[in-house]
């Protein structure tokens, strides 16, 4: 079963003369428990293309199914994590997961023993009442992550949450990430520009065109799960790594003037 489909999305932005064609007609699906991560030159519509999903922005055309409904019939059937933890400042870390709860539907009680539970998970239990300016960049995306992770959605939207790391801790929050998702196995879309941490995450990487997007190609990731940190010295992690660089090269490349 399908938890996203999406056919023939398109999106422009500005009128007239100044009218920019984002996305061309994207077609892609992510299935139930499948984690699936986009690829693509800069400014290709990823973003977009994730807020199209999400319900921020609606598209000029095309179909976006979630769950087999349209995405049109409610907003907030997608947990969204952005680039930035976007942690409220004046709630407490607790008090961020709990609203999160509480505004999907859940009750006061069961939202706090859910963000308890899951700051323990975490070993982030000693920061429940710290506000989030105390926490490292990566304590916060992991909060983040958590309050995405904890919403009832079936489809969990992840706009390249790690992109803002330095390297060591990008590397231990991918561990960390792999981990949590084996033992819940929610559908995921990824948007990020390491062609390293696509392979390593994913189940199937989608490389996009530049602008207007459409999808180029998609590539089934081989390795078995769960995935080892050590997976990056196996030789066909190497090829597949080069290959999809050659394909983001040609596409840059087109993109060059004469």
């Amino acid at each position: 079963m399908n938890v996203l489909e999406i056919r023939n999305l398109r999106k422009s932005f500005g009128s007239g003369g100044r009218r920019v064609e984002v996305l061309g007609g994207v077609c892609l699906t992510v299935g139930e428990g499948e984690f699936v991560s986009l690829v693509g030159p800069s400014g290709s519509g990823k973003t977009t293309l994730l807020s199209l999903i999400g319900g921020l922005e609606r598209p000029d055309s095309g179909e976006i199914m979630l769950a087999g409904k349209p995405a049109s019939e409610g907003a907030g059937r997608a947990a969204y994590m952005p680039q930035q933890a976007a942690l409220l400042p004046w709630r407490t870390v607790r008090g961020n997961i709990e609203l999160a709860l509480r505004i999907a539907g859940r009750d006061r009680a069961e939202a706090k023993r859910l963000a308890d539970e899951g700051l323990r998970r975490l070993g982030l239990e000693a920061y429940a009442r710290s506000y989030p300016h105390v926490l490292s960049g990566g304590m916060q995306q992991r909060v983040s992550f958590l309050r995405a992770l904890l919403s009832p959605q079936p489809l969990m939207l992840l706009d390249e949450p790690f992109g803002a790391l330095d390297a060591l801790t990008r590397q231990r929050m991918q561990r960390w990430l792999l981990s949590l998702w084996e033992e819940e196995r929610r559908s995921v879309l990824f948007v990020t520009h390491s062609i390293e941490e696509a392979l390593l995450l994913s189940d199937r990487v989608l490389v996009l065109s530049a602008s207007p997007a459409v999808v180029v190609r998609e590539l089934q990731v081989p390795f078995a799960r769960p995935r080892s940190a050590m997976l990056g010295s196996d030789p066909r992690f190497g090829e597949l790594k080069e290959s999809l660089y050659e394909s983001l090269g040609s596409l840059e490349e087109g993109d060059m003037p004469l």
